[in-house]
């Protein structure tokens, strides 16, 4: 099957929290999304609210449900009694867990799974009763001992953390290492029988290499690459875009 794209809304949230007004409507933006080919939609609820407001989350599952029901709903976060509630009114599809500190600008590392093990482990089965799949976030450095553990303590997916590969734009004969390095890391994960998302700095240049090493890639989660290329082309366009650098045919 090929990569399936959720669209992270968090991008244009921050440009509608600007200013005190109801526009770019995250709602609207993604219904062209998952319109347009998008099999998902992604947002990462910070407690301060400066991308996704805790207000966004009911009308986005309302969208999911009432409109493209085949549509999953992801939802990234670290997870405070206040996220896993937060998880709890809304059900989604999935849910990605990552050790942000509340003060980072965005996700720049995976979890420590040595040190956490205990953590997750009982993070992890309250989210199972509530009936969704649990993604961790990972770092994509070939470790298969970290890859061990993140089966261990029950999680569904591991998600790649693609930010060194992203920042090879200008560095092209850095990527190889860093790909395999990548597609090491999902070879472990994939042989444990844990399927392997990715996200982070990925864009319509980076995708196809990233999908031609790791073929098996079930998802990519992409916010701040899609939402500037929708700028120039539009979010219709835009997804079609990054679909098609997935490999789907649209």
């Amino acid at each position: 099957m090929p990569t399936t794209l959720s669209v992270n809304l968090n991008a244009v949230a921050m440009l509608r929290n600007r200013r005190d007004l109801p526009w770019p409507s995250v709602e609207g933006l993604g219904r062209i999304a998952l319109k347009a080919g998008a099999s998902g939609l992604t947002v990462h609820p910070r407690p301060d609210q400066r991308h996704i407001r805790f207000s966004d989350l009911p009308p986005i599952r309302n969208l999911i449900d009432d409109e493209f029901p085949q549509a999953e709903f992801n939802i990234e976060g670290y997870p405070t009694a206040e996220f896993l509630e937060l998880c709890a009114s809304v059900a989604p599809e999935q849910v990605t867990l990552v050790p942000d500190d509340p003060s980072q600008a965005t996700s720049d590392h995976g979890w420590d799974f040595r040190k956490h093990r205990a953590f997750l482990t009982d993070v992890i089965q309250s989210l199972k009763k509530m009936g969704t799949r649990v993604s961790l976030f990972a770092d994509g450095d070939g470790d298969e001992e970290a890859v061990a553990i993140a089966k261990e303590v029950g999680a569904d997916r591991i998600e790649l953390y693609t930010g060194p590969y992203g920042g090879c734009y200008d560095a092209p004969e850095r990527v190889g290492p860093i790909l395999e390095n990548l597609g090491r890391t999902a070879d472990a994960a994939l042989a444990l029988g844990i399927g392997v998302n990715a996200g982070h700095d990925l864009t319509v240049a980076n995708l196809p290499a990233l999908v031609k090493r790791i073929p098996k890639l079930a998802e990519v989660s992409i916010g701040h690459g899609l939402t500037a290329d929708a700028l120039e082309y539009g979010m219709a366009e835009t997804v079609r875009r990054f679909c098609r650098a997935c490999g789907q045919k649209v």
